[in-house]
């Protein structure tokens, strides 16, 4: 058997707080404690000095759209775009370098754009140039702005549900418009996009991540190409697409080798793209949103799963959206029982828009949330789109991950990247100091969800996954941290101490401007996948 005993760090251990030492054998943590003990426990073990080091579990990303962050990461990202003429100047620049095939470009976000409104087709045709095809999703992937050309390259799109003259295609227009744009780029590129992707979550010490596919996300073909692909970081593999009875489940499951049924699976759609389902109209725009899934499906797809022995979930955002959901898992437990539900570890991505008794409702059910701070931070506040489009009050409502992890729903902390950035540090701390007083998490809380909590949604449930004690994978990154703290949530008394005797693991600081940590190397099942 391989030792490696690590030596001279900081270790995250609710065993061993005080531990300066670490041996793994076989891709197992094995001990924790002093080094002096630790030599001489495993004489013969490779030393590795991480000279001062923080070491702490790897973390997961719940929620992850794989090529198309690849994509972003290798090709046009308009999230630095800081006005419209200035999105159109990028999509020009580019085009100039991409003369042949199709452009794709994400992350515009016209709510801070001094014109407030997005790209038209002309605008794009002109920018772009004849005849090119262009896809440029919002941030948010749930409308998309594109060129003429496309749009005559797909078959009914005019007359699909959210195609209207000019403005960005929404709904079942943008899923078929989408599908068509991923098909049109080439397996090379794709190579590339999923290579990118998976290197940058491996240098931001993540382990693993969990794709959350779909019909209308990328298609079942870059869903086979991801599984096929290896690289150090694994890769969940979620699908969003309803089923009717356990058999077609188990048949799912099986024909395309996923591992659950759910991630965006689409109850509804976003805030920003204005297709959130709600029970009062926008603020801003009129209209309740749209709905792709009642609570008649919803109810059939939780009772298949459960059946089947699969993990369900779905993409939620809306008060309305939401309603549908918590419908159905209630009347699955009426038929089978809540210990049953709680059983398949069910999940809901997002669950922004959710009221106390839809937390305790789903808490009784052990639903687990997968959230995504980054939003509150991107979007949240006073003056932020969410208070835009739905108004003061209903904004400060938003997100309430303090109110949920209260009532026992177990959390899991990710990105939904590329909408927002896969760096899991910042989420921690975007979910510490959420946006509203009294939602956010304590940072031991939000380090857990983004770890131990986020292995558990993805099935693993053996009470080790996510952290560094005897017995547990040896899935950890060692991080360039300032001095560490323990600290109470935000909105709370605070409590800091240094001193190792408080027998609380202390993390690196997570105050807006404080250094976040750096990652110097990131380890998988003993395996090293990172290093800088």
């Amino acid at each position: 058997m391989a030792t490696q005993l690590l030596i001279g760090g900081r270790f995250y251990s609710a065993s061993s707080p005080d531990a300066t030492a670490m041996a793994v054998t076989d891709g197992t943590v094995v001990w924790l404690g002093a080094e002096q003990p630790g030599r001489a426990l495993h004489p013969g073990a490779e030393i590795i000095d991480v000279a001062g080091a923080f070491v702490a579990p790897a973390f997961v990303d719940p929620h992850v759209h794989v090529t198309a962050l690849g994509l972003k990461l290798i090709g046009l990202d308009l999230s630095a775009a800081r006005s419209l003429a200035h999105c159109l100047e990028l999509l020009t620049a580019f085009a100039a370098a991409h003369p042949s095939g199709v452009l794709l470009g994400d992350g515009w976000d016209d709510t801070g754009w001094p014109e407030r409104r997005p790209p038209s087709t002309a605008e794009i045709d002109e920018a772009a140039g004849p005849g090119r095809l262009v896809y440029l999703s919002r941030v948010d992937v749930h409308s998309a702005a594109v060129s003429t050309a496309l749009l005559d390259a797909v078959p009914g799109v005019r007359e699909a549900d959210g195609c209207t003259r000019g403005e960005p295609l929404r709904g079942a227009a943008h899923h078929l418009v989408r599908a068509a744009a991923l098909e049109r780029a080439d397996r090379g590129l794709r190579d590339r996009a999923r290579a990118a992707a998976l290197d940058s979550a491996a240098a931001h010490g993540v382990a693993e991540v969990h794709e959350c596919g779909g019909p209308e996300i990328a298609g079942r073909t870059d869903l086979a190409e991801l599984l096929a692909f290896e690289h150090g970081v694994s890769v969940r593999a979620y699908w969003g697409e309803a089923v009717h009875d356990e058999d077609e489940a188990r048949a799912l499951v099986a024909e395309l080798g996923v591992h659950a049924l759910g991630g965006d699976l689409f109850v509804d759609g976003s805030l920003g793209s204005r297709t959130a389902l709600l029970r009062a109209p926008y603020a801003d725009g009129g209209g309740h949103g749209v709905g792709y899934l009642d609570a008649a499906g919803v109810t059939a797809h939780v009772r298949a799963c459960t059946v089947a022995g699969v993990q369900a979930g779905f993409h939620v955002i809306g008060d309305a959206g939401m309603d549908a959901v918590v419908e159905g898992f209630g009347r699955v437990a009426a038929e089978f029982g809540a210990p049953a539900v709680a059983a398949r570890g069910h999940r809901v991505e997002h669950a922004e828009m959710i009221s106390p008794e839809q937390i305790a409702a789903l808490a009784s059910w052990g639903v687990i949330a997968s959230v995504q701070p980054g939003f509150d931070a991107a979007w949240g506040g006073p003056d932020g789109m969410y208070a835009t489009r739905l108004g003061a009050e209903r904004a400060a409502a938003l997100n309430p991950f303090a109110a949920m992890a209260a009532a026992g729903v177990a959390l899991a902390i990710g990105s939904d990247a590329p909408v927002t950035p896969l760096d899991p540090w910042a989420a921690v701390r975007a979910a510490v100091h959420h946006r509203t007083a009294g939602h956010g998490l304590s940072p031991r809380a939000a380090f857990a969800a983004a770890t131990r909590g986020a292995w558990r949604a993805g099935g693993v449930r053996d009470g080790v996954a996510g952290t560094l004690v005897p017995g547990a994978p040896a899935s950890y990154a060692v991080w360039e941290a300032d001095e560490l703290v323990v600290a109470a949530a935000a909105d709370t008394v605070q409590r800091w101490s240094t001193d190792p005797r408080s027998r609380v693991p202390g993390l690196p600081p997570l105050d807006p401007g404080a250094r976040l940590p750096r990652c110097l190397r990131t380890v998988h099942r003993g395996v090293t996948i990172h290093e800088a």
